[in-house]
């Protein structure tokens, strides 16, 4: 049952590969997992202490202790029993329930089989017999049972492609390799089986991008970084096998140690039921004090004459020690004013609610067959008292899918036209989409607009011709042909994937890689560059490079990367140039589409071969190797020649708009979470309607520190109380609201009336009444009013996210709510107390005999509050559904079956002492006056609340029932519905750069093992003519030429 031993803690780990025995002298952790709470032995201690954690269930618990002490016991103690028993029997099943899905997920987890190499063969394991040490097969499309040491696999130099989604939710693929000295080992399984390396490492931790050890094989040693680890979780893509080492396994590796402890979650409704419960406690202990010196001081004055007639034990006669255990009396007696039975109604209500969220077809999702999915049955509530939204930006609010839109090329903007008039207007609207068709290996799906770049492709520009092949050259992605012959690129983000199929269609196709060339089709003519160097990107840099050398011999130095950084490394002689692309780059970024600078510098041979030797020294460094290669490569990335930028589109998910609309109106705060500049940022929270131009103000907070971000939040909120007393139009919100109930339970409470005789009481209901009441005259009414209830329709309540905002600003639940609804039990209890009293006091019955005996008025009472209840359900209760109807007029019935068999004959027979009141509900209800009495107490009851109600909607009516109705009048005449406007806004110089926010993989394209083997390329300066001087590229042109002028000639025409 228990899958990992209990160890110290690490320090570093060692691991020797293929030897167990050694391995398990650490008492490494297995490879068993378990997400699970409980198990069969700690079940019921740990579920028992959670659910006594709550106020109610303590305190009735504590109750039945109480009515076991015969002194003291006022009512027997199946009363209290049955209920908690009911309650933490429900509440347990829906635990062990849970759990059960749990432990059946990680059955279905530890039961995976994979291949691991024992005894000199490869044998089918299950995940959780894998050990440390361990050596696994791991084949394509599988997930990783492991954290694991990359040894080798099918592709060349031990290289794998991984996908990483259930990791860091990114679904591109990530290339880990192999050390050169494992990846000879290839599928040899002898070889592999006589491995021993010994690995030194970082002990266990959560760090998913950082791995840090040495492998000792051979007499030598080997640095082991991330790159050489394949994490558990990740699967395994494009490669036929390979074979790693375990390191961590089970609860140690990295993704269960991310994973954390499951918790114990409470929501706000819970600890507001605990806080009322507390207050109910403290009002029940004030009772029972006041009525116990009531009763010392009776016993003192009243009492003592009737001792003498009484049989009492001793101690009994001392009045203060009659008024100790009165007090414990009357806490039993007046125990059902703490509502125990809610939190069993709030359990099953969030069992059915999560049902509702599985069921709903609106929240299923068509083109991935994936519906909604309560993962919980605890928080359901929380999605109506939400506030503040966290959401990431790219593949949440937009697609992730990059189209590449426009360019600035030496100060001249492609991607828009002049009007005519001296506008620049959108080509995509002006103009037909450039045909590639004439370029048997441009890619269909992308479209430029703007013929004029292919006319100055034509035409020779060689600024053009260099942006173009910066593109094609800088950049990580890695080729291959299909079956087909087509071209396929495999790229490490969608940024790089757009610029390259960009420059792919416009004649500079990227076509192959080793770890010393680059192979490129310029305008149908291969051109091989020999790769000099790779100066890979990372966060800090936020730019990448390229060193290569052309046929010609020239060393080129290509970079793009983010405006504001590549901007800073310019030669003072583009001056002229930089400021009119940085315009250029803020009417890009004014459109929300992703920038990136382009540039170059070309090198002296002598130079470089100085400033590679002391890279290649730097890289040979254990301490510092870091920051000496960041500064070699500062000092080569100076006095860049300035080419211009590129633009590429995310477009937002469908429905985004709309939804964020909803949200706001919803009065939800939303934070997105990204990793581009200020600008692009405040761009996509405009084009996505988080802000709009009715925000007066909007404030940019931009400080480092927890106390330069608290100082900027200051003076924001000090200038707009100066502005506007009013927060309605600042972006910055500083207001803390109360969290909401989205489907509120109402519960009458009704107290209890007792009748004191000499010294003791007595309940004016009998004690089966007392015990049923709460879980079966009344539980179902309330479940199905919390389950089915709905103040308005669905299709409103999108129509009106303000619907929304009364529950989170706490209007429907809170503590006043919960006064009001005391004050209301209080006055009905008066009124089932004192309407029947005063009404059968010195009255006789049909028959001429007294109804005023106290089991009469106790079954009279009973009747009166069960039908009070059920009308006051009735009232409460917008939305009937059939279940409604048979649960609310169903207690009814079964409130009077089981009266009438209780008061039988036959169950007096059989349990004379447990149910003594023989034939009175037969007697008592065939009179017509008790009939009249009960009549008369429900409608006192209940036409306060009816009064009260009607004023409210009439005189001052809230949203909902202003929309209930029109509901009304929506049926019958069909309602007009009209769509929001959708606004996008420009703005002045707001750029930002696309890039993706990881470490790239210039390290390994260098290193020559991401290629697969191939024909050998040309060698440098060898350049071979794919197409005559006739090629595609001309015909294109020719095309270009003609639309152009067509174009042309259409303006003149129009003007």
């Amino acid at each position: 049952m228990f899958c990992s031993k209990k160890k110290s803690l690490e320090v570093e780990r060692i691991v020797k590969a293929n030897d167990r025995e050694h391995n398990e002298k650490f008492q490494y952790a297995d490879n068993c997992i378990h997400t699970s709470k409980y198990n069969i032995l700690t079940f019921l201690p740990i579920n028992l202490f959670e659910q006594f954690q709550r106020v109610a269930n303590a305190y009735f618990l504590f109750l039945l202790i109480l009515q076991l002490i015969p002194e003291i016991s006022s009512l027997t103690w199946f009363t209290t029993m049955v209920p908690l028993v009911l309650v933490i029997t429900m509440t347990a099943v829906k635990d062990a329930t849970d759990d059960y899905f749990r432990h059946k997920s990680d059955n279905q987890v530890n039961n995976r089989l994979s291949e691991v190499l024992i005894d000199s063969k490869l044998q089918n394991e299950k995940w959780m017999n894998v050990k440390v040490g361990d050596i696994v097969k791991l084949e394509n499309n599988q997930f990783v049972a492991a954290d694991l040491l990359l040894l080798s696999s099918s592709e060349p130099h031990g290289l794998c492609y991984i996908e990483t989604a259930e990791l860091d939710g990114e679904t591109n693929l990530k290339v880990r390799h192999a050390l050169s000295v494992t990846s000879e080992l290839g599928a040899d399984i002898s070889r592999l089986a006589k491995f021993d390396g010994t690995v030194v490492c970082e002990a266990p931790n959560n760090k998913l991008d950082k791995f840090t050890g040495v492998l000792s094989w051979k007499d030598s040693k080997h640095s082991l970084n991330n790159e050489k680890i394949i994490l558990r979780g990740c699967i395994l893509r494009n490669t036929s096998w390979c074979f790693g080492m375990v390191i961590f396994a089970g609860p140690d590796t990295k993704l269960m140690q991310n994973s954390g402890k499951t918790k114990f979650k409470r929501t706000s409704i819970d600890r507001l039921m605990n806080t009322l419960v507390l207050w109910i406690f403290g009002f029940l202990v004030c009772m029972g004090v006041i009525l116990a010196i009531g009763n010392s001081i009776w016993e003192n004055q009243v009492g003592d004459k009737f001792r003498t007639f009484l049989f009492w034990n001793e101690g009994e006669k001392n009045s203060v020690f009659s008024g100790f255990l009165t007090f414990w009396s009357y806490i039993i007696i007046l125990n059902t004013v703490v509502p125990i039975s809610l939190y069993v109604s709030m359990e099953v209500i969030r069992l059915g609610h999560s049902y509702f969220i599985n069921w709903d077809r609106k929240m299923y999702y068509p083109e991935k067959a994936t519906p909604a999915e309560a993962r919980t049955t605890t928080l359901n509530e929380e999605l109506g008292q939400i506030e503040y939204i966290f959401s990431d930006k790219t593949g949440t609010l937009t697609e992730n899918i990059m189209t590449f839109k426009k360019c600035s090329i030496n100060g001249k903007i492609y991607g828009e036209a002049d009007d005519g008039m001296g506008q620049k207007t959108d080509m995509t609207k002006k103009n037909e989409p450039v045909d590639f068709a004439v370029n048997p290996q441009a890619d269909r799906t992308c479209q430029f607009s703007d013929h004029r770049l292919m006319e100055s492709i034509k035409l020779g520009d060689s600024k053009v011709y260099e942006f173009l092949r910066v593109l094609a050259l800088c950049h990580t992605v890695m080729s291959e042909e299909n079956s087909a012959g087509q071209l396929i690129y495999q790229v490490q983000s969608p940024d790089e994937g757009a610029l390259v199929t960009a420059a792919r269609n416009l004649g500079f196709i990227f076509k192959s890689r080793t770890s010393e060339t680059i192979t490129i089709e310029e305008l149908g003519t291969l051109v091989t560059y020999q790769l000099l160097a790779f100066l890979d990107f990372n966060n800090i840099r936020k730019r990448m490079s390229v060193i290569v050398r052309n046929p010609e011999g020239q060393i080129k130095l290509y970079s793009k990367g983010a405006d504001t950084i590549l901007f800073e490394k310019l030669h003072p002689s583009n001056e002229d140039l930089l400021t009119l692309t940085t315009d250029h780059l803020s009417e890009f970024a004014g459109e929300g589409l992703r920038t990136l600078a382009i540039a170059y510098r070309d090198l002296d041979d002598k130079y470089f071969k100085e400033w590679h030797k002391m890279l290649e020294d730097a890289n040979t460094l254990i301490d510092e190797r870091d920051e000496r290669v960041a500064g070699l490569y500062e000092e080569i990335e100076r006095d860049l020649m300035l080419l211009g930028a590129t633009a590429v589109e995310d477009k937002l998910q469908e429905g985004v708009i709309e939804t964020v609309t909803n949200l706001s109106l919803a009065n939800i705060k939303i934070w997105v979470l990204t990793g581009d500049k200020q600008e692009t940022a405040i761009n996509i929270g405009y084009a996505c309607n988080m802000l709009t131009d009715d925000m007066n103000d909007v404030f940019i907070i931009s400080g480092n520190t927890a106390v330069e971000v608290r100082e900027e939040l200051r003076k924001a909120k000090e200038n707009l109380f100066e502005q506007n007393r009013s927060f309605s139009n600042g972006h910055v919100v500083f207001e803390k609201q109360q969290l909401e109930l989205d489907s509120v339970v109402e519960e009458t409470i009704t107290g209890d009336y007792a009748l004191i005789i000499n010294g003791h009481s007595l309940t004016v209901y009998d004690q089966w009444f007392i015990t049923l009441f709460n879980i079966v005259y009344t539980s179902l009414p309330v479940l199905a009013m919390g389950i089915f209830d709905q103040d308005v329709d669905d299709q409103n309540s999108m129509d009106y996210p303000q619907l929304y905002e009364p529950g989170q600003l706490n209007l429907l639940f809170n503590k006043r709510k919960f006064f009001i609804c005391m004050a209301h039990g209080i006055y009905t209890s008066l009124a089932l107390f004192f309407i029947p009293y005063g009404a059968f006091y010195n009255v006789a019955g049909d028959d001429g005999q007294h109804v005023a005996d106290y089991q009469s008025f106790a079954v009279t009472m009973a009747t009166s509050l069960v039908i009070v209840v059920s009308v006051q359900i009735a009232l409460d209760t917008s939305y009937w559904t059939v279940i409604n109807h048979v649960f609310i007029w169903g207690s009814v019935a079964t409130y009077f079956s089981i009266l009438f068999t209780m008061h039988s004959n036959g169950i007096f027979g059989i349990f004379p002492n447990q149910f003594p009141f023989v034939g009175n509900a037969r007697h008592s209800l065939a009179q017509k006056c008790i009939w009249l009495v009960i009549l008369l107490t429900t409608v006192a009851s209940v036409m306060p609340v009816v009064a009260f109600r009607f004023l409210k909607v009439d005189l001052c009516p809230a949203l909902s029932d202003q929309i209930r109705r029109r509901q009304k009048a929506q049926k019958k005449a069909k309602p007009s519905r009209s769509r929001r406007p959708q606004t996008r806004r420009s703005s002045s110089r707001r750029s930002g750069y696309a890039f993706a926010h990881q470490e790239g993989y210039g390290e390994l394209i260098t290193s020559g093992k991401n290629m697969r083997a191939k024909n050998p390329p040309p060698t440098p300066g060898l350049e071979k003519t794919l197409y005559n001087s006739t090629s595609w590229i001309e015909n294109l042109c020719k095309k270009t030429t003609d639309t152009v002028s067509s174009f042309s000639l259409d303006k003149t025409v129009k003007l």
